[in-house]
């Protein structure tokens, strides 16, 4: 059995880092990762990933072998290989779990801090396609956020950041209140009805550790939102999409978001 490094102290110098949203498993994303982030980021050297990660890390450490990326740290999403996850991350005893030379699977919930700023993660999600996928194969009950997860998050107190991959409940970004308006996809009452339960329980730990700034994959849009009280919220596109990747300066607790033609450049500089 391979032999996991584990860590129960997390504390990053960085004064800026990249955000990813969902990668499923895509190692060609990654791929043009490698050639991004060199170009329009040298300075950058965690990112921290949102999620519906279920990707080969070795395969990842070998992608960015010629990138100055040295950690990334996961906020697991729901669709995880959770049959192999979860013994790995329940044996953490709460700690973050090294798989690879780079990256790092977060506790749930996991407290970290980075240039100074504190950072809550929780990770986990309903899977709205769930009736679509075999249990077992494609979907695993361990993805549900869990009360003692929910309750564990909001016992570190109060946080500048929150990484997760639902969205919370009574989001302020237009564009999620859009995609859970009208239902694109057609998914049905039952999984909806999950859905829902899964971003309240975000929203418990929202409401009170109160980060000026979530962060979150899964929904698969782009946008961001700011609630009346001042608290802000982003949603990051999925793999292969703009807005699937950000910069934040811990500073100011700012994203920057590529376009698509910056992107573009940086991936194909010789057009």
């Amino acid at each position: 059995m391979k032999a996991f490094e584990y860590a129960s102290d997390i504390t990053l110098p960085d004064q800026r880092v990249a955000v990813c949203g969902d990668w499923h498993g895509n190692v060609g994303w990654v791929r043009t990762l490698s050639r991004i982030l060199p170009a329009l980021a040298p300075d950058v050297t965690t990112i921290l990933q949102l999620g519906d990660w279920w990707i080969d890390p070795d395969v990842v450490d070998e992608t960015l072998a010629d990138t100055d990326i040295d950690r990334i740290y996961v906020t697991l999403g729901n669709h995880e290989p959770w049959d192999q996850v979860t013994p790995i991350v329940d044996a953490s005893a709460g700690s973050a779990v090294r798989v690879s030379e780079l990256t790092w699977l977060l506790a749930r919930p996991a407290r970290l801090t980075i240039g100074g700023r504190s950072v809550v993660s929780l990770g986990g999600a309903a899977s709205v396609d769930r009736l679509w996928r075999r249990e077992g194969a494609g979907w695993w009950p361990d993805e549900r956020i869990s009360d003692e997860s929910v309750a564990a998050a909001i016992a570190g107190g109060p946080a500048d950041l929150m990484l997760t991959h639902e969205s919370p409940a009574r989001t302020p970004v237009r564009a999620v209140q859009e995609m859970l308006r009208s239902n694109p996809m057609g998914f049905p009452d039952e999984t909806l009805a999950e859905s829902a339960q899964s971003r309240e329980r975000v929203a418990q730990v929202w409401d009170a550790v109160r980060p000026e700034l979530l962060m979150h994959g899964h929904m698969h849009v782009a946008g961001g939102g700011a609630t009346e009280d001042g608290r802000r919220v982003a949603s990051f596109g999925r793999d292969t999409m703009q807005g699937s990747l950000a910069f934040l300066d811990l500073r100011t607790l700012r994203l920057e978001v590529p376009t698509v033609q910056q992107m573009r450049a940086a991936a194909f500089p010789d057009g």
